[in-house]
């Protein structure tokens, strides 16, 4: 299981503003992901410093850690690509020609599919989950993450246009449409992390072989989805045909709702 060295959110930005100067400089389509994780770092900082969330202290660990999985795999991505997980491999080596908004969305499909639930069970340890107070502020820290994210959509739609990003007639016209079903896929995302979290949890206490096989299963159900949004086609029906999270099968119950 990862263990991360916790830094603080300012160490997050500072990298993740070095980051995205070299991708900028080399023009690489990363760019545009790291661009918005890097404003919603901020935003959620924000967010933390105004006393928006339970337990402050958590989040900022809980942000970091996440955090250091997508810019381990950068590195990883850079240093050589073939080293990067499988997942970071898809949305790192999609075409150049795809628009920025797509970037974001393979991005963020393989952050918070696969990312995401492993990150949340660094920092929720068993005696936590066995907390039900404890684990109750988890939760909602959890879900007031949802709301900086969602207060973002506008800016980030605003912001990949003006990086380029390709709009029809159609496009503008359905643009308040988009941002809705956007805020509606986080929302769903949010849920289906939070049973894989409980999921990977019942793994973590049958062993290290168990969680080992049930992290391997997240990183293949994510990287399936990734490949399959990198289909061509409508995108956005694909995701509401199939959702935007990728549950693990939970069997037993999970031990918490």
């Amino acid at each position: 299981m990862r263990v991360t060295m916790v830094l603080g959110l300012g160490d997050v930005v500072r990298r993740m503003e070095q980051q995205l100067g070299a991708l900028t400089a080399e023009n690489d389509p990363g760019r545009f992901f790291l661009g918005t994780y890097l404003r919603t770092t901020r935003a959620v900082a924000a967010a933390i410093d105004a006393g928006r969330f339970e337990d402050g202290r958590w989040v900022t660990r809980w942000d970091v850690v996440f955090a250091d999985f997508y810019l381990d795999a950068l590195a990883a991505h850079r240093r050589d690509p073939g080293s990067a997980p499988p997942v970071w491999r898809l949305a790192f080596g999609a075409p150049g020609h795809l628009p920025p908004e797509a970037h974001v969305l393979l991005g963020m499909n393989a952050h918070i599919n696969v990312d995401l639930p492993q990150a949340l069970i660094a920092v929720i340890p068993p005696q936590d989950v066995a907390d039900a107070a404890v684990l109750a502020r988890r939760r909602r820290d959890h879900e007031r993450i949802d709301h900086v994210l969602a207060s973002r959509v506008a800016a980030e739609d605003a912001a990949l246009h003006r990086a380029g990003g390709r709009r029809t007639s159609l496009d503008r016209l359905l643009a308040p449409v988009n941002r809705g079903a956007s805020r509606a896929f986080l929302r769903e995302a949010r849920r289906t992390v939070w049973g894989n979290v409980s999921a990977l949890h019942q793994a973590r206490l049958e062993g290290p072989a168990s969680y080992a096989r049930r992290v391997a299963e997240l990183e293949a159900a994510g990287a399936a989805r990734v490949a399959d949004l990198l289909r061509p086609g409508p995108v956005v029906l694909r995701l509401a045909v199939h959702g935007f999270g990728v549950p693990l099968p939970q069997d037993p119950p999970p031990p918490w709702d």
